[in-house]
């Protein structure tokens, strides 16, 4: 059996750069057990799986080790290969997942996200949250999936040296760490060694918990923000009501096939 494969870097212009995410349309699912093996055999952050649906497209996200409830840059890269490659007419695609209808538009070269927002809460930090990042924090929240971390200043968030292994044990996704930007509105960084992802270079579900935190912090509801991991990404960013849009551009780096029996 051969299937097409898309390798696409997502919340970026260049290559090398943004989040890397597989793409393997499907005509039928697979078992979950060959989805899983192929995310694991991609070794990216994410692979996403899609099937046609009369009503659009049926989309589902694995890391190298569990499928997720939701992916940000590999929803990005999937609407890329359907705007550009599945000669898809519409200018707005609907994708049905286990968070529900997701849409993507594309225009100008940036693809933009409509999520559903996160539902969070002022949290206890797990001892394990201190222990692990060694850096002071001055709130924490706990959403439907990770913990949210506020520092001080863009500096601490770039600078951190954490203890991937501690961190590994608090009972979530993962840990988001922001602050205050110094030329966007926020800086973040993701990690979560509990899905199989030691560090994500942009997150864009991590996004649906940080657009309302911000949006509240900041009286405003259009934002700009940067996650600075090494590879780093830009987001445009914009809360309306219960949801949000995340828009950011994305690239092309391969394009092949994978051969399994």
């Amino acid at each position: 059996m051969k299937l097409p494969l898309y390798h696409i870097d997502a919340f970026t212009d260049k290559p090398f750069a943004g989040n890397p995410a597989a793409v393997v349309p499907l005509t039928e699912w697979l078992s979950d057990e060959i989805l899983q093996n192929i995310a694991a055999e991609n070794n990216l952050a994410e692979t996403a799986f899609y099937v046609k649906t009369e009503e659009g497209f049926h989309l589902r996200w694995f890391t190298p080790t569990m499928e997720v409830d939701l992916c940000g840059h590999a929803t990005i890269a999937s609407a890329l290969v359907i705007f550009n490659y599945q000669d898809y007419p519409e200018k707005m695609i609907r994708f049905q997942s286990r968070s529900g209808e997701l849409t993507v538009t594309h225009e100008d070269g940036w693809y933009k996200l409509n999520f559903p927002v996160d539902q969070y809460q002022i949290a206890v930090p797990p001892p394990a949250l201190a222990e692990s990042l060694n850096v002071a924090f001055s709130e924490v929240f706990k959403g439907k999936t990770d913990y949210l971390v506020i520092v001080d200043s863009e500096e601490e968030v770039r600078n951190l040296e954490l203890d991937i292994i501690i961190l590994s044990t608090i009972p979530a996704r993962g840990i988001i760490v922001s602050a205050p930007g110094d030329d966007v509105d926020f800086v973040s960084r993701f990690f979560a060694p509990q899905s199989g992802i030691d560090e994500d270079p942009v997150t864009g579900s991590a996004h649906t918990t940080l657009i309302p935190y911000w949006a509240d912090k900041l009286s405003k509801t259009s934002l700009t923000a940067k996650q600075i991991s090494k590879r780093g990404g830009y987001l445009q960013c914009e809360l309306v009501e219960d949801r949000v849009n995340i828009a950011g551009q994305a690239r092309l780096y391969l394009k092949g096939e994978i051969e399994i029996d």
